[in-house]
């Protein structure tokens, strides 16, 4: 089958991720996961992206109809760790600025785990990418005027690199779209081996 007639099928409703798959000039449709994302607390982070990463993917193959599989589905998911522990999307605004305080003058990494499963063959590859940041010390007024303006409470970690929280970050070291929730470079790399080339 050639690439012209594979396209993706994103198992996620992540506005983020849909924006990032469609970057790749690639057609795509998304149909969202009902995976179970519940994890143990004794995983480490790699192995909690990459397993739900490729739950997503596996729950949308399973309700797949035969006429529909053609492309390939690309799960994902998103963490962020600081000293081992894991920050999930606040649960409201006292929450998020709870998080941003401890994110502020030091590092965090962001680990981002991608699936691929052929739904023709029911081949898959799952891999993951670790990206450092390093948030700059804020005011307790900016700490309070970022969680009150709404942008980071469906984001773990509290914070939206590619949005008004780009201004709370210093730098980092790694993939940036990896923090924004889906590592391009590493998934053009895994499409390449079902024979789908971005470039």
């Amino acid at each position: 089958m050639n690439t012209a007639a594979r396209h993706l099928i994103l198992a996620s409703t992540s506005p983020r991720r849909r924006e990032l798959v469609a970057s790749l000039n690639i057609p795509f449709e998304v149909i969202p996961s009902l995976a179970d994302e519940h994890y143990e607390a004794a995983w480490k982070p790699e192995k909690i992206v990459t397993e739900l990463a490729e739950r997503k993917a596996e729950a949308v193959y399973h309700t797949l109809e035969e006429e529909q599989r053609t492309g390939i589905i690309v799960g994902s998911d998103t963490i962020v760790v600081r000293d081992g522990y894991i920050l999930g999307k606040p649960a409201d605004q006292q929450e998020a600025a709870e998080m941003l305080r401890s994110l502020q003058g030091r590092s965090h990494e962001v680990y981002s785990g991608v699936a691929c499963v052929d739904s023709v063959t029911g081949k898959s590859l799952v891999d993951y990418r670790k990206t450092i940041v390093w948030m700059r010390e804020c005011s307790e007024t900016e700490v309070l005027a970022y969680a009150a303006s709404g942008e980071g409470l469906d984001k773990a970690g509290a914070y939206a690199i590619q949005g008004l929280g780009a201004t709370l970050v210093a730098g980092i070291e790694g993939c940036y779209f990896n923090v924004v929730g889906l590592p391009l470079s590493l998934l053009g790399e895994m499409l390449e081996a079902f024979g789908i080339n971005i470039l």
